[in-house]
This record gives C-alpha cells, sequence and structure tokens, in this order.
C-alpha cells in the first residue's frame, strides 16, 4: 500500500509517499481501506518531531489519527462488522495511508448521507471539542467564550456548545464573522481589545472558556472568567499551568464518536471542509494547516 512517511523529522518537505506492506489486523482489530483521513496541527508537529502527550516518535513513521473507509478484512474474534461495512475512527498514527488497521471497539457506523470527507474529519476534532466542552462543564444557561472559533475545533465546539444549551461568543478573523453567526455563535475580532470586546456582546458575563488558539488567549480569558477551572486550553499547556486554567486532555471513545454521529444525523452539526488533497500531495495539506487561518478541515482522500 501507498503511505505518508516522515522519514526525517523537519517542515513539510519531509513528508513522503512510500510503498509499504500491507497491515494485518490482529485479534480484536479491523482492516479499513481508507477513503479519506483529517490533518490536524497535531500532526503538523509529529511531523516536527514534537510527540504528543504519551506518544514516541520514531523516523519513518506514518502521521494521521483519524480516518473513514471501508473494512476489508476482520481480525480473529471481531464481532459486530462486516467486510464492506462504511465505518469512521480513530487510531495513534498510521491513518495518512491507503489501509489502516483499527480496534474494533474504535469504530462507529458511518452514515450512508455522511460524505466521505466528512466521515474522515470529524473524528479529532470533533472529540477534542467534546472532551474540552466536557471538561470546563459547559451547559444549559452558560456563556462560553471559544476562541479559534471557526477552525476545525472550534466549529464543533461551537454547535456543540449550543446544543447543550449555551450561548457561544467565538473568537475569529473579520472574514469568518459570517460563518460564526451561522453556526448560531456571536462572533468578536481577535487582537488588542478583545476582553473590552467580549464584555460588550456579554455584560451579563461569561462562564467559560475554551482556547484553541494559544497567542495569549488564557491571559484574556482569566479577565472575563472568575472560575479558573472552566477555562481550558489544548495548545497552551504552559499558560495553563502558569494561571491555574485546564490543559485539557482526555480519552476518545467510540461512545463519544457515536453522540457527534448522531449530533450530524439529527442536523445538529454541520462540517467545514477547507481542502481535499490526495496522498501525493500531502505536503501542501500540511502547509494549508500550518497557515493557521484555516476553516474547518483539511482532508486526504487516498
Amino acid at each position: 500500500m501507498k503511505a505518508v512517511t516522515v522519514p526525517r523529522f523537519g517542515g513539510p518537505e519531509e513528508l513522503r509517499v512510500t510503498t509499504v506492506p500491507d497491515p494485518t489486523p490482529g485479534p480484536g482489530q479491523v482492516r479499513i481501506r481508507v477513503y479519506a483521513a483529517g490533518v490536524q496541527p497535531v500532526d503538523l508537529a509529529i511531523r516536527e518531531g514534537r510527540a504528543p502527550y504519551g506518544v514516541e516518535l520514531v523516523p519513518g513513521l506514518t502521521p494521521g489519527n483519524e480516518f473513514a473507509g471501508v473494512v476489508d478484512t476482520l481480525g480473529p474474534g471481531v464481532d459486530g462488522w462486516a467486510v464492506g461495512d462504511e465505518v469512521l475512527g480513530f487510531r495513534v498514527l498510521g491513518c495518512a495511508a491507503e489501509l489502516v488497521v483499527a480496534d474494533a471497539d474504535r469504530l462507529v457506523r458511518k452514515p450512508a448521507g455522511m460524505p466521505w470527507e466528512h466521515a474522515g474529519a470529524l473524528s479529532a476534532s470533533g472529540q477534542t471539542a467534546h472532551v474540552g466542552l466536557t471538561a470546563l462543564k459547559v451547559g444549559k444557561g452558560d456563556t462560553v467564550l471559544v476562541h479559534a472559533a471557526a477552525g476545525g475545533v472550534g466549529t464543533v465546539a461551537v454547535q456543540l456548545a449550543r446544543a447543550w444549551g449555551a450561548t457561544v461568543i467565538g473568537t475569529a478573523s473579520e472574514r469568518n464573522h459570517d460563518h460564526l453567526r451561522a453556526l448560531g455563535a456571536i462572533p468578536v475580532g481577535y487582537g488588542e481589545g478583545l476582553v473590552e470586546r467580549v464584555r460588550a456582546v456579554a455584560p451579563q458575563g461569561v462562564d467559560a472558556a475554551f482556547d484553541l488558539a494559544g497567542r495569549g488567549a488564557l491571559e484574556a480569558s482569566v479577565e472575563l472568567v472568575a472560575d479558573r477551572s472552566r477555562i481550558g486550553t489544548v495548545v497552551d499547556y504552559p499558560a495553563a499551568g502558569r494561571l491555574g486554567a485546564v490543559g485539557v486532555r482526555g480519552e476518545r471513545t467510540a461512545a463519544r464518536l457515536a453522540e457527534l454521529v448522531g449530533l450530524w444525523e439529527a442536523g445538529g452539526l454541520r462540517l467545514e471542509i477547507a481542502g481535499t488533497f490526495p496522498l501525493e500531495r500531502v505536503a501542501d495539506a500540511h502547509r494549508l494547516v500550518g497557515t493557521g487561518h484555516v476553516r474547518g478541515k483539511v482532508v486526504l482522500v487516498p
């Protein structure tokens, strides 16, 4: 099969598409022919040699941690899945490839009407948003501030918080303000004066803040949210430790992913695709994500 590999850590130019042996599923595992695989900022960090929490990196690895495709081989002891099933799921590394092996309990059935690009881009951003909002106890009646609300995680976080009964204020560049309004959020611009702009649209105060941007977002959040246990980040862990905020981490689960799929089926979750690329253009996909101004997700389509 063809797979994206990182023979040497560095910039996008270090990425290669290589022919490697087809993977074989072990007990309790399923092999999937990949139709779509999302690209996240964490993939760029991995390419550069910066390991996420709990992950060991070695040269030659294949990045990617979410996928959608068709089951083509069952490992020993697998029940509930059949060859030909359309699924979406997740694993740590290995998804930017034509074939991927995953644990059977990390798969969810793909709705017939869900586009492949959406299915391949839902797990990582969707579950990150779910984990973060859950950790911050966002719920009915809250006002929550989402930094970088137009990105992959932010787009889901806005809609999930709205589905849970919260009012959402989202930071974004001016060109994405109409997009946030369409998702049900109140947009505000980045940069100097952010705290004052948020106070102007939320005179009742802000109950929680979810940082997906870094670049001083936590410092602004502590001026707006009284309870620092309800301020969280997935990008600026050093600042979280310094300020007494939450460095959000959590396990992805099929149950969490299934909840997100159900919300999509009910019409409560829109997914935005900023671009699709074949494996051979993986470097361009990484460059686009690296601009930091992507609306929604970038997806590889093997």
